[in-house]
């Protein structure tokens, strides 16, 4: 009798060993909530790191700051600990009919998984598990109702639906694949509104048939080791959105506003020291024209020291060229770029930033990021010239604001100078799809950036953000000619022998604009997400003499089943 009760505890142990040892490899998508959330401990210093520089993180990582998020347990408000069982559950992957359902599951009635849908459990359309291999497919829809409150033709309306499938094999290799199809009804101009996305999507673009669509898709693989403790080898082949640097409005290297690269990635963590290598392909300006089309690439290296309760800095350099096929010396790692380029007989575009993140005061974190698009060491004695091609962003971030719980208040302020992001050559702008990769501002433009959100519990965030943006816009004639080139345009660069050697900050046609937008989250089930936003905008065109102001409300619906 006593042998049969050892051999049933040994079963159950081995079975809750196993149960714990899906490492899942594969990303969390980067409109996750979980990265607020880890976002707010950190600045709590609940948890002392996470890459957030370059947060495509996977989700074995995610479960693991969770459960250091856990061992503060008391410092938690009742808010932070609702949401840290959410997303343990959540992140947990197990497959217990206790905290997930699967619409279809072998041995089940379709009724009897039906009667989940509007439960808090984690839903799956399907999930399957075993020891070196676990699936999960997951549905994805999306509705979103826009309403101009200023314009006659005032609506646009936009659906998609799709599916997710991820997974990790053998314990080390993670995979994606996702793809989304959609349709827009209603307003163009308030559709790319309120979905920007649409700006660089071919088949919205295109605009080859009888009602407006769209498709977004994704997929990679994910390789993962550990050779020895704490030390951590990834690569990661294939696509998804990626954002890279600093930045709480938006980011001066990488902001995620471009459409996504195919890229292969390298990471490397042991210790203080973080390594990050990207080498992605990208296009040129859509042209009707198919001979017009070109492939550009991106190249990218980051090393970051981490100080423990001090301060992270960084450094990190990239490269963009096109008109050839991959170039080998972009494709090594542990290398300085802008020799290189030097070395290839300068004909590529060239940057260089610097970043400092502190976490010395709880609740209370400051960065600072410098941006040098090419070289201006040579002529320091006047910043003012053409050349001098910098900007640069400060941000503060104060969590629990005024000693009020689940309260965060942001402050940012970024400048950017005549002709950054801009080359010699049009198809080496730091471009994709012919939008801007880095800041969304662009260049000779500044912007102060405040946000304030709430946590009202853990189904409902209240957010409001106010944007102040001053730029300088290039003079053009009656007929479209351009007078003069103050350096506010991405695609026009200063070329080689400019007319005017300086360039003033926010030179020629001055636009200020002020943009306040409010907003509430709300999951009141598990996977059912309503986002309600207001957004007014006022542009005062000051050369000019006149203002314009627009607004417009925001529904959107997401499931994810």
């Amino acid at each position: 009798m006593h042998n049969k009760k050892y051999k049933i505890f040994f079963l159950l142990a081995a079975f809750s060993i196993s149960g714990i040892s899906f490492a899942q490899v594969e990303n969390v998508q980067l409109n996750h909530p979980v990265y607020t959330f880890l976002k707010e401990m950190k600045v709590k210093k609940v948890i002392s790191y996470f890459s957030e520089d370059v947060p495509n993180i996977s989700r074995f990582y995610v479960k693991a700051l969770l459960d250091s998020v856990k061992r503060s347990y008391n410092e938690l408000s009742s808010t932070e600990r609702d949401l840290l069982k959410k997303y343990e559950i959540e992140f947990s992957d197990s497959l217990s009919n206790e905290t997930t359902t699967r619409l279809f599951t072998p041995g089940k009635s379709f009724g009897s998984t039906l009667s989940d849908v509007f439960s808090n459990k984690v839903k799956y359309l399907y999930a399957y598990q075993e020891d070196n291999a676990n699936v999960y497919i997951e549905g994805l829809g999306h509705f979103y109702h826009g309403q101009w409150l200023k314009h006659e033709v005032n609506n646009a309306d936009l659906f998609n639906i799709g599916f997710r499938i991820r997974g990790t094999l053998f314990k080390h290799l993670g995979y994606l694949f996702s793809v989304i199809k959609g349709g827009v009804s209603g307003n163009k101009q308030l559709a790319e509104t309120i979905e920007p996305r649409l700006k660089t999507n071919f088949k919205w673009v295109e605009a080859a048939e009888n009602i407006g669509n769209y498709d977004f898709a994704s997929g990679y693989l994910k390789y993962h080791t550990e050779p020895s403790e704490d030390m951590h080898l990834a690569i990661q082949l294939g696509r998804e959105p990626l954002t890279v640097g600093y930045g709480y409005g938006s980011k001066l290297v990488l902001s995620g506003d471009s459409p996504m690269m195919d890229f292969i990635q390298f990471n490397f963590d042991y210790g203080i020291v973080h390594f990050s290598s990207i080498h992605a392909s990208t296009v040129g300006i859509f042209s009707r024209n198919r001979n017009d089309r070109y492939t550009k690439y991106w190249a990218f290296n980051r090393l970051k020291i981490t100080f423990n309760n001090l301060f992270d800095i960084g450094i990190g350099e990239s490269i963009v060229y096109s008109g050839r096929g991959l170039e080998l010396g972009y494709l090594t790692p542990v290398v300085f770029y802008k020799f290189v380029e030097m070395s290839l007989q300068d004909r590529d575009n060239g940057n260089l930033y610097f970043d400092l993140q502190t976490n010395f005061i709880k609740n209370l974190e400051l960065q600072a990021t410098f941006f040098l698009d090419e070289n201006i060491l040579s002529h320091l004695d006047n910043l003012n010239l053409y050349t001098n091609k910098t900007a640069y962003q400060l941000g503060a971030f104060w969590y629990e604001a005024f000693t009020v719980e689940n309260l965060s208040l942001i402050f940012e302020y970024t400048r950017i100078r005549p002709y950054v992001y801009t080359h010699f050559n049009i198809q080496n702008t730091y471009s994709a799809w012919g939008t801007n990769m880095g800041h969304r501002i662009g260049p000779n433009a500044d912007e102060i950036f405040t946000k304030l959100a709430y946590n009202v519990n853990d189904w409902i965030r209240f957010s409001m953000e106010y944007r102040h943006q001053r730029s300088g816009e290039n003079i053009y004639d009656a007929d479209g000619n351009l007078v003069r080139n103050v350096g506010g345009d991405i695609f026009l660069t200063h070329g080689g022998n400019p007319v005017n050697k300086e360039a003033f900050f926010l030179d020629g046609i001055r636009i200020n604009n002020d943009i306040f937008q409010a907003g509430f989250r709300i999951e009141p089930v598990r996977d059912f997400i309503f986002d309600i936003i207001y957004n007014y905008s006022i542009e005062d065109h000051i050369t000019e003499g006149f203002k314009q102001d627009y607004s417009y409300g925001l529904i959107k619906f997401t499931l994810e089943y």
